[in-house]
């Protein structure tokens, strides 16, 4: 696992903690690199950890979400490694060497990574402050019987989860209106729409025009002020298409 520490850091002593996961079949080197997530690290003073998934697959790794098959088509086996064991582990060594405040720990991730980064949110709420996955928000595992849903019993969060996910209106592999793999199906409003069930938002769907190629869908008055928006900006595909700073901004506001 690589971890960022911010320019001009000397004491790293109870930092907030944003996880960044990389896509299928990538690592997490080239993920700080292709993010820009760096830079923003250094503004704000922030740690960034890179960690690798644990399946091994083509020149990376793809991370293990039961249930849930890979881009390789193979569906994850009790003998792959936990990778939601592996991310709370490290949480913990590193709260315990006071490097972090555990109550400031976040996830954001690209495609395979930003599946991962909502899976994190289904099953360990209670460890992650909010999260903001990019091109890969889902709510649970497509449903069998009705894949254009979610699947209730797959994502069950002990608290309500702040999320702000960002997608590219273009984007074929993961596409926002659904289709697509078998790990993706549902659409992203549909996505969102379950978080704000899930969190028990009062307010919503608002759009809300955010420059000239990107608005958002925002519900509101959740439970724990939390809130659930999704961004999507116009003619981007598969990428990294994440406002760094307004993702700090969403992040900076929640503790656990």
């Amino acid at each position: 696992m690589l971890i960022h520490i911010p320019v001009g850091v000397r004491r790293i002593r109870d930092r907030p903690l944003v996880f960044l996961l990389h896509g299928s079949t990538g690592n997490g080197q080239e993920m700080l690199r292709h993010s820009g997530l760096a830079a923003t690290s250094d503004h704000h003073g922030f740690l960034l950890a890179a960690p690798d998934a644990g399946i091994p697959a083509g020149k990376g790794f793809v991370w293990n979400i039961p249930g849930v098959p890979t881009v390789t088509g193979a569906l994850p086996t009790a003998d792959d490694p936990d990778d939601v064991a592996y991310l709370t582990a490290a949480i913990d060594w590193l709260a315990g060497q006071r490097c972090i405040d555990a109550e400031r720990v976040y996830a954001t991730g690209l495609s395979g990574g930003g599946r991962m980064t909502s899976w994190l949110g289904c099953v360990a709420s209670d460890r992650f402050a909010a999260i903001a996955p990019v091109v890969g928000l889902r709510a649970g595992n497509p449903s069998p019987g009705d894949p254009q849903r979610p699947d209730p019993a797959t994502c069950r969060p002990e608290k309500a989860v702040p999320v702000y996910a960002f997608a590219g209106s273009d984007d074929t592999t993961n596409p926002v209106a659904g289709g697509g793999a078998g790990y993706w199906q549902y659409s992203m409003a549909t996505a969102l729409a379950r978080w704000a069930e899930l969190d028990r938002c009062s307010t919503g769907p608002e759009t809300v025009p955010v420059s000239e190629t990107a608005e958002e869908q925002i519900y509101s008055n959740c439970l724990g002020n939390a809130r659930v928006a999704g961004r999507i900006v116009q003619g981007r595909g598969h990428e990294w298409v994440a406002d760094n700073e307004a993702m700090w901004a969403f992040f900076a506001r929640y503790r656990r």
